[in-house]
């Protein structure tokens, strides 16, 4: 209750969790979207502080303050910060004039922050708490999904009094500041090479001028290269191995082989966040969960790829930091919209990319083909090279290894998945023969990996980059994530860091080399029948999955039909891995 009537405060994007003073005079509001809390005076409705949640201050966006607790006498502020696994503790007790105590370390993703009344103990509830459960089923036929092995967790912590309060603090925020990997003026990780054609800084110069980002859909490494002996592969668990995916195998033989590769995200909703922005936001991680997990489909939207303007990064989408940057691009059938029929145009989610996307390259839709998609970019390829108008960040879509399960009328899943290697094939063949190839690099990585069978882990999943500089033929087992791909072309555009996850992540600067070599790169045409249609007996035929957008379906049930349909209807498959694994990042401070 205010003396004022607003019809509009200015927050931070996202306001997330709100609370008032006892007598109502001030209002704090977390902005989950940026680093900071905003503190108003709710008489002149003016705001008269920021706070910065973050390590740093100049830190890019990634923080995700979203709970807000103050203490029972009203001089301390605690803010629970998703994303940071910690809680930021402010001293308010001197209105407009707050001062930062540091940080109290916590669980994975905490969304709640409470005082008791008595102001002993602080109660924090993590979404994801420690490590995801056991994925081993506990009873027959029970089906374990990525989104429901987190098990929440609540911190229940003694506040520090007297003179041990400030050793106390401090002993915490030394721990926060060390379990991150976050510099401070997002200074590179990572230890490179001399004269490596990926910069050390945003702005230094590289030999590779473009940069052409495939994202395909919901593969896990062993699924896909498990058969290949040079790398840490599982071959009793390949379903798509050399003889379906060709292309992607040769290509791992004669540029690189990436064996310790992790998608950030765990389904399709996170997974394009996290592929274009290198983060998912509160609003998307909350509402992911209930899209997918509730019975009654439809109760809640799918809340990611342009549908909502809330759902977007303050730091953007790959667009975003390109348009910013001076960096032309484009993009084929991500974050775009269309009609039926195949031949209406398609309308772009967002403003980024008016003007800046293919009308004709159709998103996500699994009744339209990879290769009539493929066709589409090469016959723009080939014209833009022509004009002299290449972008030099080109983003592709290329579904088609997501399936159509084992409907009937559609491609077996071998077919979906063997269609659209040689798809990866054409467009690594096209663009090495192209007079651009000395100057580009072609990053090609899943969304996410659908929870599906990868004896290291289920987020294990498969990437590759195919470059004139990247033909090593070798194996690089350094642990990369989306954000290390994504840091990796920012650096080499001169593009700055979207989020505080990119900022941090190691740039894959072994899986490049100095000497550059031309040779273009010869298709290997399919070795399984790419038309390949479904049969009325297979397994799974007759069950009513939701193929509208990606991932709508149960993905365990959706593994174990694909499972089935290549490795025959009585084969059982293994349950998907979930371990805990961490790298080393103090030795990367050079």
């Amino acid at each position: 209750k205010t003396d004022t009537v607003i019809d509009q405060w200015p927050t931070g994007e996202h306001p997330c969790e709100m609370i008032l003073n006892r007598d109502g005079s001030l209002l704090y509001v977390a902005n989950a979207n940026l680093n900071t809390v905003s503190v108003f005076d709710t008489k002149t409705g003016r705001a008269i502080e920021t706070l910065s949640a973050s390590l740093f201050a100049d830190a890019p966006p990634g923080t995700t303050p979203n709970s807000l607790a103050l203490s029972p006498d009203e001089k301390t502020l605690f803010i629970a910060n998703a994303t940071l696994n910690a809680v930021a503790v402010f001293d308010v007790s001197t209105k407009g004039k707050s001062r930062s105590l540091g940080f109290i370390p916590v669980g994975w993703y905490p969304t709640c922050v409470r005082v008791t009344p008595d102001g002993k103990r602080l109660l924090v509830t993590n979404a994801r708490g420690v490590i995801s459960k056991p994925n081993k089923p506990s009873r027959p036929n029970e089906r374990l999904k990525i989104s429901t092995l987190f098990q929440g967790t609540l911190d229940i912590i003694d506040l520090p009094r007297g003179k041990t309060a400030d050793e106390q603090m401090s002993k915490w925020t030394a721990d926060v500041y060390h379990c991150s990997p976050l510099k401070p003026k997002s200074v590179v990780v990572g230890t490179r090479q001399v004269d490596n054609p990926v910069p050390a800084r945003v702005g230094d110069p590289s030999p590779i001028k473009y940069v052409i980002y495939i994202v395909k859909e919901n593969r896990t490494y062993d699924q896909v290269l498990g058969d290949i002996k040079e790398g840490n592969g599982d071959p009793s668990i390949c379903i798509f191995g050399e003889q379906i995916t060709s292309n992607q195998h040769k290509i791992s033989r004669e540029f690189l082989l990436l064996d310790n590769f992790y998608a950030d995200a765990e389904v399709s909703a996170d997974g394009h966040e996290w592929s274009m922005g290198a983060y998912c936001t509160d609003f998307v991680e909350k509402m992911w969960r209930m899209n997918y997990g509730h019975s009654r489909d439809g109760k809640f939207p799918y809340a990611a790829e342009g549908y909502f303007d809330i759902a977007t990064p303050a730091g953007g989408y790959l667009w975003d930091s390109a348009k910013r940057s001076g960096v032309s691009y484009r993009s084929y059938g991500e974050w775009v919209t269309y009609d039926q029929p195949a031949s209406q145009p398609c309308r772009p989610r967002c403003k980024s990319l008016e003007g800046h996307f293919d009308p004709g390259y159709r998103g996500f839709d699994m009744s339209y083909h990879d290769r009539d998609r493929c066709a589409r970019f090469v016959s723009e390829f080939k014209r833009l090279e022509k004009s002299g108008e290449m972008p030099r960040l080109q983003i592709i879509r290329l579904p088609g290894d997501h399936t159509h399960g084992t409907s009937r009328g559609h491609q077996t899943p071998a077919a979906y998945v063997a269609e659209n290697d040689f798809c990866v094939g054409q467009i690594c063949e096209t663009v090495s023969q192209s007079s651009l190839w000395a100057q580009t690099a072609i990053f090609i990585v899943e969304d996410d990996a659908s929870n599906g069978s990868d004896h290291v882990d289920a987020h294990r999943t498969t990437a590759y980059v195919v470059s004139p500089y990247t033909r090593l033929r070798k194996t690089d087992s350094t642990m990369y994530s989306t954000s290390s791909m994504l840091r990796t072309m920012e650096l080499i555009l001169g593009m700055q860091p979207m989020s505080q996850f990119d900022a941090a992540a190691r740039p894959m600067y072994n899986s490049f080399t100095a000497t550059p070599d031309l040779r273009p790169y010869e298709i290997v045409q399919p070795q399984t029948d790419i038309n390949e249609k479904n049969v009325a007996s297979a397994w799974g035929s007759d069950i009513k999955f939701n193929f509208a957008r990606e991932d709508a379906c149960d993905e365990i049930l959706l593994n174990q039909v694909i499972w089935k349909s290549v490795r025959g209807r009585d084969a059982i498959m293994p349950a998907p891995v979930h371990a805990a694994f961490v790298y080393s990042h103090v030795a990367d401070n050079d």
